[in-house]
């Protein structure tokens, strides 16, 4: 029998171990547009519970273990490998209720619970994905129930039904198949259940490892280094430029080995034409005058140097402040209320504009946990709060904070941000909520969205062989194209998406992109389409697309 304790350490062991790994994870993506990684969410999902289960002392019951664990990850859930996750583990609260220790049987159960709430949770489940192999080791774990009483007997046959269904995932899935990798959620779940199985037989809790290298990041995540680094400043500036390489650009592997000798977090892509950097150094000076000894700057996008050290402060403060103000629910003053989720100050702004009560901040890459959209849900100051998840990775999360709020909550399963915002134009304050939710579905279904963003990675998707750094057209979010030149991509896409009884286009750009190159690409796109078509440009601000394209 497994007592609370062990069954403490096992996750905490196992959050340990899936962060350890993460990367490793990630890295079995084959989707090559930038998003929140699956070994991230899982590993921010599961790491939620780590200090919780550290209060609990080892006289605590494995229901209690089980159902502190399950709560933490139900509120730290993100993506849906991570909201996957914690449904299985909520099975575990469920199956393990009432047990002070929980045997082979007890498990079998809770595995099965875990299976049903988490296909249940999917609107239209995929086999050859996590949830296949979840499914497999449940069954695998009744069957081991009939014939064994031995812990050790029955984790290591659900473990290795675990490993065995998940190698089979690469033929499940042609997408797998073509890039010869298993399923990412499948992977991380085995790694899970792999760091349980050796507390079970008397290992040690992992150890963390070490800060890992970011000298694999790509090419255009710099933006998040920052961030990355908050816990640990050796050095106050995070400096970041690009460079046009000289005709006899010396070995890139050199300016690597200078700007480690001055800083660390160092990253140098080298690309066919193009040297992109980011150092943190107390001497961004040094390492921008070694840096023209290989190349030109490139004006778009300037060098860019920021202090950490200020940067840090401000969001201790920001943390402090809202740790001693507290946190208490918003009085239902009115009907209606909005959640949005956005990500750019543009954004963020438009969605404020438009009457929502609380922006998250968050979005591809960035998806926020369950906890974050219920404590947004409750500082709304409304009876019916309508939540706008604006990215397919963050509907699930959301639909999870429903049962925890202590007002009624719509999600509406808005996947881009133009869908949002059509959502909340069409909003009528003077209808019912089923009216409203009718309405303003049928309305934001019939908005067409397009996205310009770049290839986080190589791969070959749908027959399309990609290069990192490449330019990626999304219609309605599948790959529709790849180009060279951003707004070359942009008009082509326009034009595919204004077919038809189009009346209006908006240009939503990023941070990436300046004032001028938008206006510019505003005017040769109205200059190809019907006059009868208006093309209206935005500021979004947004990280990691270009452009976002709204047509309707």
């Amino acid at each position: 029998m497994i007592n609370g304790s062990l069954l403490r350490d096992a996750i905490i062991s196992a959050a340990i171990t899936i962060n350890n790994r993460k990367r490793e994870v990630d890295e079995l993506n084959v989707y090559p547009v930038p998003d929140g990684d699956t070994g991230t969410n899982m590993s921010m999902t599961i790491g939620n519970s780590i200090a919780e289960l550290k209060r609990l002392d080892d006289r605590t019951s494995a229901a209690d273990v089980a159902s502190t664990a399950a709560s933490a990850f139900l509120r730290g859930a993100r993506g849906n490998s991570g909201v996957i996750l914690s449904l299985i583990f909520r099975g575990f609260a469920k199956g393990l209720s009432g047990c002070t220790e929980a045997g082979c049987e007890n498990f079998a159960e809770a595995l099965q619970l875990g299976v049903d709430a988490a296909y249940k949770a999917v609107m239209k489940p995929a086999e050859g994905t996590i949830l296949t192999v979840v499914k497999a080791a449940a069954a695998k774990a009744k069957e081991a129930a009939l014939s064994t009483n031995d812990d050790l007997i029955f984790w290591n046959e659900v473990c290795s039904e675990a490993e065995a269904v998940l190698a089979k995932t690469t033929e499940m899935l042609p997408q797998l198949k073509k890039a010869g990798v298993v399923d990412a959620g499948g992977m991380g779940l085995v790694i899970i259940f792999n760091a349980m199985k050796e507390i079970f037989e008397g290992g040690n809790i992992a150890v963390p490892n070490e800060a890992q290298s970011q000298n694999d990041f790509s090419a255009d995540s710099f933006r998040t280094a920052v961030s990355e680094y908050d816990d640990e400043i050796n050095y106050t500036y995070c400096t970041e430029f690009m460079l046009e390489k000289k005709e006899n650009c010396p070995d890139v592997f050199m300016l690597r080995a200078y700007l480690e000798t001055i800083g660390d977090c160092v990253v140098v892509v080298d690309d066919d034409d193009i040297i992109k950097v980011h150092v943190h150094t107390d001497n961004p000076g040094n390492a921008i005058q070694k840096g023209l000894e290989f190349g030109w700057f490139i004006n778009d996008p300037r060098p860019k140097i920021e202090n950490m050290r200020i940067q840090h402060e401000n969001r201790v403060k920001e943390a402090k402040t809202a740790e001693e103000e507290g946190f208490a629910p918003a009085e239902q003053e009115k009907d209606f209320g909005f959640v949005a989720v956005a990500a750019g100050h543009g954004l963020e702004a438009m969605f404020t504009d438009l009457g929502a009560d609380v922006v998250v901040k968050g979005g591809q890459t960035m998806n926020p946990s369950t906890d974050d959209i219920l404590k947004a849900i409750m500082k709304t100051p409304a009876k019916t709060v309508f939540v706008l998840p604006n990215n397919k990775n963050i509907i699930m999360a959301a639909e999870q904070a429903v049962r925890l709020a202590d007002r009624n909550v719509c999600v509406l399963q808005t996947r881009t941000i133009p869908q949002g915002i059509t959502a909340m134009l069409n909003f009528d304050e003077s209808q019912s909520l089923s009216d409203n939710r009718i309405n303003m579905t049928k309305a934001f279904e019939k908005v067409s969205t397009g996205l310009i963003t770049f290839a986080a990675r190589d791969s070959e998707f749908e027959g399309k062989q990609i290069k990192e750094g490449e330019i990626l057209a999304l219609e309605n979010g599948k790959l529709a194209f790849t180009e060279k030149d951003i707004n070359k991509a942009a008009v082509k896409l326009t034009k595919r998406l204004a077919k038809g009884d189009a009346s209006y286009v908006t240009l939503i750009h990023g941070a990436d992109v300046t004032e001028e190159n938008a206006e510019q690409l505003r005017e040769t796109i109205q200059s190809k389409l019907n006059d009868k078509i208006d093309v209206m440009l935005v500021n979004g601000g947004q990280p990691v697309y270009y452009y976002i394209i709204s047509v309707e």
